[in-house]
């Protein structure tokens, strides 16, 4: 007899399986992959470097960023306008964007116009020539945005945390400032591209419906095969300081709630932490089924949302707790946040918490690998993370590996409220005493 009462078991999800890769590289030092995949008559490609923000130089955040925005915006070949125009030819898109870690141009075409993509993408990545109306437009453009950046109290509250937890790294400034957009020139975009803009240490990732290897090869060779390696730069030092407890308070006067930031420094995903810390994550703030949100949510009805992430860099990591409260209940929530995350620590998590963390995690993995353009995307991921290409295909058999002692001993040390810098946004006059509660705390001007 069927117990119809109760939910069906949930098996466990079968190992994802990456579809056959060819690797090769240029004498230049450019490494390839190919993925065929020709469920749909498309290409995507990316030409991946380890060229982020955290080369920016000091007082010159946001150089990375700016760099890679102007790379598709004029060349000594195109015009921005003519090559926005080919690129809509060839049914796709060329464009480019820095994170953290690496500089990434990407491109998207019909597969018949795999040639002409990948001309349009050497020449954004080698050409650039950065046109100063294209960087005075840039800059304007620039300006006006982090300005509304800024008035959201969000934004100032993840700023001051990336920069309490990872200063003096240039981790830290992942963002710019109004003074460094006003020192950008010409000059300095184009030293950045040339710089660190070299086939030696760079990726290029083709997923979709390719031609034969050796014919791809051949294009790709015609394509990148001329083009001049330099050493880029050595990154900066990994030194980061040790974790400890910080209040700042971002004196905001006249808002209505506060936002909370909890954070420290966490396992990167090379670290044999990673995963018993994502699977213990997911469990204290991953989802609607977490901790964080069933406790502030939905018991205490403290705030709309509740969350709490990895952000796995390549030199390091952190953890983040997420919520906004109103004034009234900013001590009352702090202390729920504070008590779950030592909780989790101490007691370690249930089998049903892991089972349905283990699912999730397994599951939207898989989702976010349907598409070519994603598994293009992880693929520039994991290569310029310097992970091996085994690192997808395990993912899954390693969320499903983190025994509950390892997401205990993973949550102790990157969960301990001791260790966990505190960040808040919000009115002073209204929240600076229920946060001495917790400690000094540091006061800051919003502005």
């Amino acid at each position: 007899m069927i117990d119809r009462r109760q939910p069906p078991p949930t098996p466990e999800l079968p190992r994802y399986r990456l579809p056959p890769v060819v690797e090769t590289k240029l004498a230049n030092g450019l490494e390839a992959l190919l993925v065929e995949d020709r469920r749909c008559p498309l290409v995507s490609a990316r030409l991946g470097f380890p060229a982020g923000s955290k080369h920016d130089p000091a007082g010159l955040y946001g150089l990375a960023e700016s760099t890679a925005a102007l790379l598709t915006e004029g060349t000594t070949r195109r015009t921005a306008r003519e090559m926005a125009e080919e690129a809509a030819a060839i049914g796709g898109s060329v464009r480019a964007g820095a994170g953290a870690d690496t500089l990434v141009v990407a491109g998207d075409a019909l597969a018949e116009n795999l040639g002409r993509l990948l001309d349009l993408m050497a020449d954004a990545a080698r050409n650039a020539v950065f046109p100063e109306e294209e960087v005075q437009l840039r800059k304007q453009n620039r300006r006006q945005e982090l300005l509304a950046q800024r008035a959201r109290a969000e934004y100032l509250a993840d700023e001051k945390l990336t920069e309490v937890v990872l200063a003096p790294h240039p981790y830290a400034h992942q963002s710019p400032t109004l003074e460094s957009i006003d020192r950008l020139e010409r000059g300095l975009l184009a030293g950045f591209g040339r710089g660190h803009l070299t086939p030696a240490g760079a990726v290029l990732i083709l997923t979709g419906a390719l031609p034969p290897p050796a014919q791809v090869l051949e294009t790709i060779e015609e394509a990148f095969g001329g083009w001049e390696p330099r050493q880029p730069p050595a990154p900066p030092a990994a030194r980061f300081p040790e974790p400890s407890r910080s209040i700042t308070l971002i004196d905001r006067p006249g808002s209505v709630q506060a936002d909370i930031r909890l954070g420290r420094l966490a396992a990167n995903r090379a670290s044999p932490d990673y995963f018993p810390l994502l699977v213990g994550n997911t469990i204290l703030g991953g989802g609607a089924s977490s901790r964080l949100f069933a406790n502030i949510r939905e018991q205490r009805g403290y705030a709309y949302d509740a969350h709490s992430a990895v952000h796995p860099l390549k030199d390091t990591g952190s953890l983040e707790v997420v919520t906004q409260v109103r004034n009234e209940v900013v001590d009352a929530a702090l202390e729920a946040v504070l008590a779950e995350m030592s909780l989790i620590g101490r007691d370690g998590v249930s089998e049903e918490e892991l089972s349905t963390a283990r699912n999730f995690l397994s599951g939207v993995f898989v989702i976010r690998l349907e598409t070519q353009e994603a598994l293009a995307n992880q693929l520039s991921v994991v290569k310029l993370m310097g992970l091996p290409l085994e690192y997808v295909e395990q993912y899954t058999a390693r969320v499903w590996a983190a025994a509950p002692e390892e997401i205990r001993a993973a949550a102790a040390r990157y969960m301990n409220p001791a260790q966990a810098a505190i960040v808040v946004v919000g009115d002073g006059a209204k929240i600076l005493k229920p946060l001495e509660k917790f400690g000094p705390v540091t006061v800051e001007r919003a502005g």
